[in-house]
């Protein structure tokens, strides 16, 4: 049971430094762990237009091979500024680079060629000067849209590549229960089945994994500080409302700082013509709202995420928790489904009916959804915050702060507080282990995530000799 390099958690992170290891070493002998199941056998009838949730565990959406990312919109975001936080470890311009370098291996294995906002349009201008005028930041972020089924697919042509070295091993339904870490040195992982030794242990859990992760840093004194916390709601509107930025931009990144609070809201993961979905955590205990569309398959609708910020200071520590009580208070009032409310009842301080939800132009996609009031879930300060956002996204997309607008809740980023790592993303506190993606706190999307992971197999491979 002695390996080279163990990998804990099969998403993009693991997945890049997997394919990096054996691009570069033929030599070395890896193992893959991860809770959920091959590519192959991940099913979730809900997902796929409306169907119905059979509660698997764990959930099929947030694990199994290539993570939460094989069920998500699959949006690479190229630049620098979008996606995580790199740039604080190596640098704009070598985040940038190795942005490349990864776009460059999605290209190979089958990713579409086509980039949306690459070059600044006479359009492009003018939504930018309509932002200004709104006091929104516009950042610019040429986008390749692979879409849900096109990015299963590529993540399947990863994984026979993996497999195909003869170097990597992969277990699936195999959850790690505990790091082994002696002398402040990692020296492999248990799981139900197994202890797995190994030189170098890479922690790629991704979001579904965090707490766990967090779990593990407070019982081996890993340092850690308390990451941002991210709550929100999913925002749907007819594809009309959002054409003239969904043609130009796929998805406009913009960041507005609220005048009542000097919060910072931002737009975040747009599904032009997609679909709202629900995602499942904590065994199918807890329901969160997310978003994504196909490339093909197409709704009449837009959905993207409006998320607030909120950074604490301490002796607060607990950011997934304070995410997941909020989240809690809606499935309550839901039994374990997601929440919706027209945004004229928000503003008017009253639930939405299923009257008033069916009389609407827009068709709701998350046909489970429950009609209610935001009102009792989300902390003043937040619902506060996101009407300050939609009025002034209005005055750059005219009609988006309709009654008819849809807001589904609630929406959670489950960001882990941030391991404290090195320049090579070693922790500080273990020797040999590195930790990646957006479990660590360290990313936050599919693009920077792979950069993270190449980044480490290059370094474990210095260290190989």
């Amino acid at each position: 049971m002695k390996y080279d390099v163990v990998i804990v958690g099969a998403g993009p992170a693991g997945i890049f430094a997997a394919y990096e290891l054996i691009k570069t070493r033929t030599d070395l002998k890896i193992l893959m762990l991860e809770k959920g199941r091959n590519i192959y056998k991940r099913v979730c009838p809900k997902h796929h237009n409306g169907g119905t949730c059979v509660h698997c565990k764990p959930c099929s959406i947030t694990t199994g091979w290539a993570g939460a990312g094989a069920y998500s919109d699959g949006k690479l975001s190229l630049s620098h500024e979008v996606g995580g936080h790199l740039t604080e470890y190596i640098g704009v311009e070598e985040t940038q680079r190795m942005i490349k370098y990864v776009d460059d291996i999605y290209l190979e294995i089958g990713a579409d060629s086509t980039v949306v906002g690459e070059i600044e349009t006479a359009e492009m201008k003018e939504v930018r000067k309509r932002s200004i005028d709104a006091n929104l930041k516009l950042v610019h972020c040429p986008v390749r849209h692979l879409g849900t089924e096109r990015t299963q697919d590529l993540y399947r042509e990863l994984y026979e590549r993996i497999i195909a070295s003869g170097c990597v091993e992969v277990l699936f339904n195999t959850p790690v229960e505990s790091l082994v870490i002696e002398n402040q040195v990692a020296k492999g992982v248990i799981t139900k089945k197994a202890t797995f030794f190994g030189d170098y242990v890479v922690a790629a859990v991704g979001r579904e994994g965090s707490n766990w992760l967090l779990s593990e840093c407070e019982n081996h004194q890993i340092a850690t500080e308390v990451g941002t916390v991210d709550i929100g709601v999913r925002v749907e509107c007819r594809n009309e409302v959002m054409q003239e930025i969904n043609d130009n931009f796929y998805e406009a990144k913009m960041i507005h700082y609220t005048r009542t609070y000097d919060d910072k809201v931002r737009t975040f993961c747009s599904n032009p013509g997609g679909f709202v979905a629900s995602e499942y955590y904590d065994n199918g205990k807890l329901a969160v709202v997310n978003g994504h569309s196909y490339k093909e398959l197409k709704s009449d609708n837009t959905n993207f995420a409006l998320l607030v910020s909120q950074k604490f200071t301490e002796p607060f520590n607990s950011p997934i928790e304070f995410g997941k009580h909020i989240a809690a208070l809606g499935n309550m009032l839901t039994k374990n489904r997601i929440l919706v409310q027209r945004f004229g009842d928000i503003v008017r301080g009253r639930r939405t009916t299923k009257e008033r939800l069916y009389r609407n132009n827009i068709i709701p996609t998350l046909k489970d959804a429950v009609p209610g009031d935001l009102g009792l879930v989300l902390p003043h300060r937040i619902l506060t915050d996101l009407i300050e956002m939609i009025k002034a996204l209005d005055i750059v997309t005219p009609g988006l702060a309709s009654d008819e607008t849809l807001l589904y809740g609630t929406e959670v980023k489950f960001y882990s507080n941030v391991i404290k790592v090195k320049a090579t993303f070693e922790t500080e506190s273990v020797q040999n282990l590195y930790a990646a993606g957006d479990g660590a706190g360290l990313t936050r999307g599919l693009m920077q995530a792979s950069v993270n992971g190449v980044l480490i197999a290059r370094e474990i491979c210095n260290l190989k000799g």
